[in-house]
């Protein structure tokens, strides 16, 4: 017998091993240790097969199998192979994103046959104590009835935690697990700021009729056992996460587990929360900010079935969710469920091809759609669930006015952006002792640093774009290399100090917002001030009223529910729509939509406040009136006449290298590769390029890019493979990425 293994190196198929007879044959998804080259390094058994290669001499042994049974469950192994044919990346890479960090034991005994493997610790374990579900209620007083009522109200709570609070919380819960009322187990210790605190358990509301019809239709789903896909779109506001959560509750009591993707999980603490009070502490929140002993653990409780819900980041696709049913992407629009470096995934995509194969649901939810999956829903491959209103009975959808810029009036702060009505609205808002959110896609305090004797921009010395200032660090920074310099106040080429901050950073406005409202408790959210947990630190201030005004980038649009919010500013509505990018349009009018969306979300009405110099942009028109239908309408139709997604398939090719001319000509050469396809002559497959990609210069490296272009997947693969076999050809120091279905056009 030999095993197929996928190893973590850049090859297109795995590799063959021999099993000697004193091992025994690994399972398909168990972890081996094989040699690759003069190194040992961790596999993954794919499949076991009676014959060796054609034409192969001599074949190496596994030097050690790490587990008994599959580390990778079928389900999620056979998901994996067809994303790694898909996306045409090799598939030890993508096996990677799947398996967990080794244990404290586990390393151990990889370490003894590789000492350069390094040995991770399994951390601490406490006692938790957790009520037995179903049992009878029992005459109980004192301190024992009193932790009772908490553990049924709470959850799973650590006994020093109960200690704090009720003295004698040791024998009381001695007392409770000899009556049989609960149970009390060594768990590892949670980490996660998700955990910190308890949370009240609650009870689902009573659903309007739309979420009603809604959640009826995905249970006979669910009940089917078939796969199916949905599309839940709905206004701003109006209840997704109660579709979601009944559709969780419906999976469990199935006997089937759930994944939950969300674009960013650092700025939606409020929806775990939720998740908590209506489940309890049963479910696995998987983010980036987990160190690797806490991933192991949440990785853990979902292996060996402990947990059967999930949420998380894109990477969560990748979850061994037990017996999965239903899989939901909220926001599914969002562009971040994208991955632009290693394995380039759409997450969103992927999650449709996992509900299938594993026979499960899946439930994509947004107010604004993208036009894929729009154009999914026209065709009946996903069904339109729609949620028209907002659930709150007395929520109505926000008053939208446009202010043109280019007429407008000037307010007391004396800055062009901040017109008279939008402050005089603040002050208003204020008045009311309502909250404001000021929406500005750019950080920073000026985008741009202009020499005026000159002309001269301060550029990135790596990349091809200009240096922000932040003047609370007194640096310029490139915002996409992170290369920084103090800012000198001259400039460098012509030396003279005549200097001035050009534009509009997140920074400056709210400086600006502060002086012109000092009694206003203002905060900031981008990613300069609010990385990891500080995000959810500042949205909890924000929730509890702690600041009047919050100003932020795109992570103030991010699905957040804060009634107290009745104002919404949206500083440049025009931001995004120059980028040379097919999806310029859409992502603005998205992000309109859902930054707009924050407001008016309790019972008070909310009022938008939209600035723009161009109100007659057909994005910002839909904006202004909600018109979401009209406005998809309208984009898909130029998508078909252009037969851009997602009415062709696209395969974007990168070259990047140091030296300018290389890269140039490595593009020549590959895109030359690509048209000597008897498809490309064919017209079954456009090339489009070679062309400098629009960021020309990227961390010191040139940038090329080739489009490939075509209405059927299989002749657009079949090129995109003769460009990746002509890969091995180019010089030294030229990278090449394939990127399919790219999302990022720069």
């Amino acid at each position: 017998m030999f095993v197929e293994v996928a190893v973590p190196a850049p090859l297109t198929h795995a590799l063959t091993y021999g099993i000697p007879p004193l091992l025994g044959a690994p399972a398909p998804g168990s972890r081996v240790l094989v040699e690759l080259g003069n190194r040992k390094v961790l596999g993954l058994a794919l499949q076991l097969t009676e014959r060796p290669p054609a034409g192969v001499a001599q074949i190496k042994n596994i030097v050690d199998v790490l587990d008994a049974e599959p580390i990778v469950p079928p389900e999620l192994l056979r998901f994996l192979v067809e994303l790694a044919n898909y996306y045409l990346v090799p598939v030890g890479e993508v096996m990677k994103l799947a398996l967990p960090t080794l244990s404290k034991g586990e390393a151990k005994r990889v370490q003894a046959k590789e000492p350069t493997l390094q040995v991770k610790s399994v951390g601490k374990r406490v006692q938790f104590v957790e009520v037995i579900p179903e049992t009878e209620i029992q005459d109980i007083k004192g301190q024992a009835s009193e932790i009772l009522s908490y553990l049924r109200e709470h959850g799973a709570t650590p006994l020093a935690r109960l200690e704090d609070t009720w003295k004698n919380a040791r024998p009381a819960v001695s007392r409770l697990k000899q009556l049989g009322l609960v149970r009390v187990e060594d768990r590892e210790l949670p980490r996660d700021p998700f955990f910190r605190d308890p949370v009240t358990r609650d009870l689902a509301p009573e659903p309007t009729d739309s979420q009603r019809a809604a959640m009826e239709t995905v249970d006979r789903a669910l009940r089917a056992a078939l796969p199916s896909a949905f599309l839940l779109h709905g206004v701003t506001g109006s209840g997704k996460t109660e579709v979601y959560l009944h559709a969780i509750a419906s999976a469990l009591e199935l006997k089937r587990g759930a994944l939950v993707l969300v674009p960013e999980i650092a700025l939606t603490p409020q929806l775990v929360a939720r998740f908590r009070a209506r489940f309890g502490d049963g479910l696995a929140v998987l983010h980036s900010g987990l160190s690797p002993v806490d991933r192991r653990r949440m990785w853990d409780q979902l292996w060996r079935r402990q947990v059967a819900v999930a949420i998380g980041a894109r990477s969560a696709i990748f979850a061994p969710v037990p017996n999965l049913g239903l899989i939901i992407v909220d926001e599914e629009h969002d562009p971040s469920f994208k991955q632009e470096e290693g394995t380039r995934y759409n997450a969103r995509d992927m999650a449709l091809l996992r509900a299938h194969r594993a026979g499960a649901v899946c439930i994509l939810g947004s107010a604004t759609p993208s036009l894929e999956t729009e154009h999914l829903a026209r065709e009946g491959r996903v069904i339109r669930l729609r949620l028209p209103s907002r659930a709150r009975r007395m929520s109505m959808l926000p008053k939208v006015e446009v202010i043109d810029l280019r007429k407008a009036e000037r307010g007391p702060s004396g800055d062009p952006r901040i017109s008279k009505p939008l402050h005089e609205a603040i002050h208003e808002t204020l008045d009311r002792r309502e909250q404001v959110i000021l929406f500005l896609n750019r950080r920073g305090f000026a985008p741009s640093v202009v020499c005026e004797s000159c002309g001269a921009i301060s550029m990135c010395p790596l990349c091809s774009v200009a240096l922000t200032f932040h003047r609370s660090t007194g640096l310029v920074r490139c915002h996409y290399c992170d290369y920084q310099r103090r800012f000198e106040g001259y400039c460098r080429l012509c030396r003279s100090h005549k200097v001035s901050l050009e534009g509009l950073g997140t920074e400056r406005l709210e400086d600006t917002i502060q002086r012109a409202f000092p009694g206003a408790r203002v905060a900031r959210l981008d990613r300069d001030v609010a990385s990891g947990s500080k995000a959810a630190d500042i949205l909890e201030r924000v929730r509890t009223h702690e600041v009047d005004i919050l100003i932020g980038t795109q992570m103030v649009a991010k699905g957040h529910d804060i009634p107290r919010v009745t104002l919404v500013g949206v500083i440049n509505a025009d931001g995004a729509l120059s980028m040379p990018d097919l999806r310029a349009t859409e992502r603005t009018f998205q992000l309109l939509v859902q930054v707009a969306g924050r407001a008016g979300r309790g019972d008070i009405q909310g009022r938008v406040i939209l600035q723009t110099r161009d109100p007659d942009n057909p994005a910002i028109v839909a904006a202004i009136h909600h018109d979401v239908d009209g406005f998809l309408a309208r984009e898909i139709q130029a998508r078909a006449e252009l037969a851009y997604p997602p009415f062709s398939r696209m395969v974007m090719v990168r070259i990047d290298s140091p030296d300018e001319q290389r890269c140039r000509t490595a593009a020549g050469y590959l895109a030359a590769a690509a048209r000597a396809s008897t498809l490309v002559h064919l017209g079954e497959v456009e090339v489009l390029g070679p062309a400098p990609a629009p960021i020309a210069r990227l961390r010191a490296r040139y940038r090329f890019q080739i489009l490939l272009k075509a209405r059927e997947r299989r002749p657009l693969r079949f090129v995109a493979q003769v460009v990746q076999e002509a890969e091995p050809r180019l010089p030294a120091g030229v990278h090449v990425a394939v990127d399919v279905d790219p999302i990022s056009m720069l």
